[in-house]
């Protein structure tokens, strides 16, 4: 039998044209779309809040020296009121406030009636601790470090689970007088009371 010509198209040059323009281009928003899935995108929400001035909360242990005052010098712990009660002037608000400011505060209130030039000084004996939520080994409770960073955290904690995604973890932090929630790198510095979520990966 005589073979048979080649079939031409009857879609017209300019269509065909046309529809690898449309297959190109839905092959570009694909590729984005799993490369914005890919590339983790970190917020903006704790930025300002990862290198502010530490402030005081419920749980911390604090060196108080008075200069001279041996009654007054000792370790305190801000209550879950946010408060430590000390002798002669009794409850002092410490949440919120930085060690400098509290001892501006506590040096205010001895001078009223009770030491003329008191001298103050307050240091962190301990910081509260830091929770680590999860796709972790062992999620939990943890004594913090000062210098600590999402990585450290997770290390602490035994690693991430094989189900974790590795990219960022998502962090709240009380941030003043608000709670704020981001997601961070690895290398994003904590502060105690943090609370990280390693969250589960989804391919």
């Amino acid at each position: 039998m005589p073979a048979h010509p080649p079939r031409r198209s009857t879609v017209p040059a300019s269509g065909r044209a046309r529809r690898l323009a449309r297959a190109a281009l839905a092959a570009l928003l694909v590729a984005g779309s799993l490369t914005s899935c890919a590339t983790p995108r970190y917020s903006d929400d704790l930025a300002g809040a990862a290198y502010a001035p530490y402030n005081l909360s419920a749980g911390d242990k604090l060196r108080v020296l008075v200069f001279g005052q041996d009654n007054l010098s000792n370790i305190y712990v801000v209550d879950g009121a946010g408060r430590i009660s000390m002798p002669l002037i009794g409850i002092v608000p410490a949440a919120g406030m930085t060690t400098t400011a509290l001892e501006a505060e506590v040096g205010r209130r001895l001078r009223n009636g009770f030491i003329r030039e008191p001298h103050v000084s307050i240091e962190i004996e301990q910081y509260r601790p830091f929770f680590v939520l999860g796709e972790v080994t062992a999620s939990g409770q943890y004594p913090f470090v000062s210098g600590m960073t999402v990585q450290t955290a997770v290390a602490i904690a035994g690693g991430f689970s094989p189900r974790a995604e590795r990219d960022g973890v998502e962090v709240t932090r009380r941030f003043g007088d608000h709670i704020i929630t981001g997601y961070v790198p690895l290398s994003y510095p904590l502060k105690p009371g943090d609370t990280i979520t390693v969250k589960e990966r989804w391919f």
